[in-house]
């Protein structure tokens, strides 16, 4: 594992030239676990004895550098969403250090940070602020945006009274026409109805056609391998391999088939354990 994980040492050798822009170095992310909302509350004032902690992450350590398209692989649990929400400022490591740098376009939580109040146009201003951007900046790409979202007249009312899918339509226009120097993209992604998702996705390929770094979450190994030229592989918040994509899966795919053989045999076993124990009877 140690060799596979060295891969990410190798990688930033042959790119001497290039500075990260993205550094993860020796990451690990803890959540303590609570069993309702009472003892969370009670816990902002008191210790809590004997708290359940999840490891998210565990020492993970990676550099991505500009241009890149790298896919993150692993089941449910394995880190990855923790390491987006860390890239796009969400969350914050328990130990270690993580540096991003550049404008980061997430296509994730895509209403996060709407004021239902406010209008579709005014949100397009609020959600750039929350970026970083200038007015200026902001005035200049804002007639794209709306374009884009195709929301008619429904830009000037109020979110408030917009569906779930007007809402994710704003969201995306406003990230992917930033001009992001990353861009997050999670393939469970849904967008508006069949025509406005071949338009979302023409455009992420825009994006990474035009040399933005990308990193890309996905279970499909062949649209990983479409868009990406290397993949981090997680395992219960440890980084188990980062290189080749074809090899990422594989190995992927020969940890699950163990997993899979393994609780056949352990449901064989309680089977036959069970047929004993009734002809004893």
């Amino acid at each position: 594992m140690a060799n596979e994980v060295m891969n990410t040492a190798a990688a930033a050798a042959e790119k001497p030239s290039k500075e990260a822009i993205i550094s993860f170095k020796n990451v690990s992310k803890e959540y303590t676990l609570y069993k309702n909302d009472q003892e969370r509350f009670r816990a902002l004032f008191f210790k809590p004895r004997h708290p359940k902690i999840n490891k998210a992450l565990k020492n993970v350590t990676f550099d991505v550098f500009p241009g890149e398209s790298i896919g993150i692989i692993g089941d449910n649990g394995a880190g990855k969403s923790t390491i987006l929400k860390m890239i796009t400022g969400v969350a914050f490591p328990s130990e270690g250090e993580v540096h991003v740098n550049g404008k980061v376009a997430a296509l994730l939580e895509l209403t996060a940070g709407f004021s239902t109040e406010m209008t579709g146009r005014e949100n397009i201003y609020l959600k750039g602020y929350i970026l970083g951007l200038k007015d200026a900046y902001i005035r200049e790409i804002e007639e794209r945006i709306i374009d884009f979202a195709q929301l008619g007249d429904y830009i000037d009312q109020p979110v408030r009274t917009y569906s779930s899918g007007m809402k994710m339509r704003l969201g995306f226009a406003i990230n992917v026409n930033i001009d992001p120097d990353i861009l997050v993209v999670d393939e469970a992604l849904s967008v508006g109805d069949a025509s406005f998702k071949l338009k979302c996705k023409d455009k992420i390929n825009e994006i990474i056609e035009s040399g933005t770094t990308v990193l890309y979450v996905s279970h499909n190994p062949q649209s990983v391998a479409e868009i990406c030229d290397r993949a981090l592989y997680l395992k219960k918040g440890q980084l188990l391999y980062d290189g080749d994509v074809e090899e990422a899966y594989a190995m992927y795919t020969s940890d699950k088939e163990k997993v899979k053989a393994k609780r056949e045999a352990e449901k064989k076993k309680k089977a036959e354990a069970e047929k004993k124990a009734a002809e004893k009877k």
